[in-house]
């Protein structure tokens, strides 16, 4: 039995948490501490036995004989229990410090770039596990058929890696995906965010310049090359550097149902749909290949992937009017979510609304990113929280300053969530499909009181 003792700090953040548990189910002894810890990561802690008995920082968690601290992005640098770790002298490491080091052994296949990633990865694992393959992983949604967000073993021999480009901890401001040292790592795109970490969009450009030029050799670059920017980085001279470009899987759209267009004429039903999925679709299919998952492999399990957790997330179908639930929050996932919607229900009416919640949105500066993301929604919506600005400290934006950012005139903004909520309601009678796009929760939004509304109006007729 494995016995080694790691502390968590900051336990309750979703990678953290999901780490904490794999650790956890593998016989390791876990502590951890945070100053807040939201559902559902207060649940599966708790039920693992793992959940702090008081919130807060305690410097008499950490002692000597720790194995390892592993510190999250929620902490700041003078954490106090950071502090004394450091002053111990303790093993200290960002979570992808130490996955890396515990997949050393391992072949690692890292999923990059602004978006997408958390799907290609998800259907990756679907197809892994649906093929019955050995596999770790670390990936940024729940699936289904899947406990933990993350698993890590003794004896498999690979681990698909959902990599990002975030700084990796309040000591180590260097991207993520760069601790995972792929052998083989795909990039699907690139469109800037992160503003408050990059605020340029060449110093944004560059940490992907830095994934592709730390491949090692015999290393295999898979890349979306309908993307320009990523285009020039992928078909880059490197020294024995396998690259492998793809573009959107060739599909058509039958009564609101999506098919793969196969090579020998067949047609494969999925329930992903849009120009962008199909795009994360063949940027599965690349890297399935390399992990010895031929086409008709693929096809036969891709059919039943069911997505993952809020990306264009079917919330409730009564009739002809659908909720959906999506986690887009920048322009580029914005318009593709919205555009992959209205092209999958042409002629019907969509509601599409976005909470501005991250740094990047509801920086005055980055909202000139937004024009005309929302022009395929016949009513579009937005919602901010001046709260939110408040404790992100950035300076305040008006109503009149989203409007003139997103260049449409008839745009609904909101910056009160009960309001919202009426309006939405209101909007059940009119519009048909809704799509709601947020990496927050619209200020405590009850999707509960949109559904019921719309199954009631489907009853009705």
């Amino acid at each position: 039995m494995i016995s080694k003792a790691i502390h968590f700090i900051s336990i309750g953040g979703s990678a953290m948490h999901n780490l904490a548990l794999a650790l956890h189910q593998q016989g390791y002894f876990v502590t951890g501490s945070d100053d807040e810890i939201y559902e559902p990561s207060r649940t599966r802690l708790e039920q693992a036995g793992l959940l702090p008995a008081q919130i807060g920082w305690f410097p008499d968690k950490i002692h000597a004989a720790l194995d390892a601290v592993i510190v999250g992005m929620h902490a700041r640098r003078d954490n106090p229990e950071l502090i004394k770790a450091l002053e111990l002298g303790l093993p200290i490491f960002s979570y992808p410090e130490y996955i890396y080091q515990q997949s050393q052994h391992k072949q690692r296949i890292v999923i990059a770039g602004s978006h997408g990633k958390t799907t290609i990865t998800s259907i990756i694992l679907h197809v892994l596990k649906y093929h019955n393959r050995e596999f770790d992983y670390l990936v940024g949604a729940q699936l289904e058929g899947f406990q933990t967000m993350a698993r890590l073993s003794t004896d498999a021999p690979i681990i698909i890696i959902e990599g990002d480009e975030y700084a990796s901890s309040p000591i180590d401001a260097s991207p993520k995906f760069l601790h995972y040292k792929p052998h083989i790592a795909l990039i699907s795109g690139i469109a800037w965010d992160h503003v408050n970490i990059y605020p340029t969009w060449d110093e944004y450009v560059d940490q992907f310049e830095f994934l592709a030029e730390a491949m090692p050799k015999a290393g295999i670059l898979v890349f979306d090359e309908s993307d320009d920017m990523l285009d020039v980085i992928g078909q880059k001279e490197r020294t024995d550097i396998i690259k492998i470009p793809y573009d959107a899987h060739p599909s058509e759209i039958i009564d609101g149902k999506t098919y793969l267009l196969t090579k020998n004429g067949g047609k494969v039903p999925v329930l992903l749909f849009g120009e962008h999925n199909m795009k994360n679709i063949a940027g599965a299919m690349a890297i399935c290949d390399r992990l010895a998952i031929t086409e008709d492999l693929f096809y036969e399990a891709i059919s039943s992937f069911k997505g993952a957790a809020k990306r264009l997330e079917k919330i409730v179908e009564e009739g002809d009017r659908i909720l959906f639930r999506d986690y887009a929050h920048a322009p580029s996932k914005v318009e593709a979510s919205t555009k992959a919607v209205r092209q999958q229900f042409p002629g019907r009416k969509l509601l599409a609304a976005v909470e501005l919640h991250t740094y990047s949105s509801l920086n005055k500066t980055f909202l000139s990113q937004y024009e005309g993301c929302l022009d395929d929604a016949d009513i579009a919506v937005i919602y901010f929280d001046s709260h939110t600005l408040a404790v992100k400290q950035l300076p305040p934006i008006t109503v009149d300053d989203v409007k003139l950012a997103f260049k449409r005139p008839d745009l609904h903004v909101f910056t009160d969530s009960v309001q919202l909520l009426e309006f939405l309601i209101s909007q059940t009678s009119i519009a048909e499909i809704f799509l709601l796009m947020s990496s927050g929760n619209f200020g405590g939004l009850s999707l509960e009181s949109i559904e019921e509304k719309l199954l009631v109006l489907s009853a009705s007729k």
